[in-house]
């Protein structure tokens, strides 16, 4: 694969984490009556929130490929 659609990959990966965390925010907000329950969902949500922005940060700054 090239370098470009490796970083493509990246991207779109990232963005299905930051999906993961928004609908794991809300179940544990709103769905979940289980107080540990609540905070595991929680916990996994923000972990991945961290590492989807980290994984943006990766490909924004490593800079556009070449050929």
């Amino acid at each position: 694969m090239t370098p470009g659609l490796i970083k493509m990959w990246i991207a779109l990966s990232s963005i299905a984490f930051m999906f993961i965390a928004v609908l794991s925010i809300y179940l544990s907000r709103y769905k979940i009556r289980n107080g540990v329950l609540k905070f595991i969902v929680s916990a996994a949500a923000y972990v991945f929130m961290i590492s989807a922005g980290l994984l943006m940060v990766f490909v924004v700054f490593s800079g556009p490929v070449s050929k």
